[in-house]
């Protein structure tokens, strides 16, 4: 079954079913700017009276072909479930479970309409999908705000002294996956608003950064990583907050702000938990 095929069989489907209020497809299949590949699923919110039909159970799958793989995990954006499923047939389909009264709070998440902003394609609608979607602002997220910069800041430098912490008791797991991960995470997001501020159009939390990050900025990004190693990891967490700091100041600077943290003293402690670590063998 390839694609079109499948999202007419899913319209049937859903126009048989009275619980399910509409579908719509987002992501690669629904968008023009960098389309669907051979390494592509299929990403369809259902718009369903409860979702607990469709978590609780995967028989329902069986409508559009055998199931090799499903399960359940938190959308990236929204707060929902999403049903992953890849079939015997090669196909790979995420359904995002939207309960109705959720859809005024999803269409309202500023995430979440950035997505579809990028394209969309009805499938099945009694809720008025075409109308609500219809009027979607084509125009970037803005930059970050003040107080958001704040927040990101303060996050950063707070969870960066968090990780040295975990390394020197000897959790070297947890330490790399706060470095290469929340960290890194953070660090992104400070990313994408240095593009919008530069005039270049960043993709959801680092979607494509190959393709919006500056060259120089990526060419560090790749010295931030660590490998499963003590002094690597303390190493790594050094190269990752001496970026964000330079990122940092240089949103800063453009909007005449001052620093949101006392970066002395910060990176004072931070030295203190870090440097002994470079002597472990």
């Amino acid at each position: 079954m390839n694609v079109e095929q499948f999202l007419e069989q899913l319209g049937e489907w859903a126009r048989g079913r009275a619980d399910v209020r509409g579908a719509f497809v987002l992501g690669s299949q629904a968008r023009t700017d960098v389309p669907a590949d051979e390494f592509s699923d299929v990403d369809v919110v259902l718009v369903v009276a409860e979702a607990a039909p469709y978590t609780d159970s995967a028989d329902w799958l069986e409508a559009f072909g055998r199931p090799l793989l499903t399960f359940l995990e938190p959308t990236p954006v929204g707060g929902l479930i999403e049903r992953r499923v890849l079939f015997d047939s090669g196909l790979e389909v995420d359904f995002t479970l939207l309960p109705e009264p959720s859809l005024g709070a999803v269409l309202g998440d500023s995430d979440a309409m950035g997505i579809l902003r990028r394209g969309y394609r009805i499938v099945h609608d009694e809720v008025g999908l075409e109308r609500d979607l219809g009027g979607l602002n084509p125009s970037v997220d803005a930059p970050l705000d003040a107080a958001r910069l704040a927040q990101l800041a303060n996050d950063f430098w707070y969870h960066a002294l968090w990780a040295a912490k975990k390394l020197r008791r000897g959790e070297l797991y947890v330490a790399k996956q706060a470095c290469d991960g929340y960290l890194k995470a953070l660090l992104v997001e400070l990313l994408a608003t240095d593009a919008r501020e530069s005039g270049r159009e960043p993709w959801h939390r680092g979607r494509f950064l190959e393709r919006w990050a500056e060259p120089h900025d990526l060419a560090e990004l790749s010295e931030t990583y660590a490998v499963y190693d003590a002094p690597d990891i303390a190493r790594a967490i050094k190269a990752t907050a001496s970026m964000f700091k330079r990122l940092e100041a240089e949103v800063s600077d453009r909007r005449g702000l001052e620093p949101f943290v006392d970066h002395d003293e910060v990176e004072r402690q931070l030295e203190a938990l870090l440097d002994p670590v470079a002597e472990w063998e």
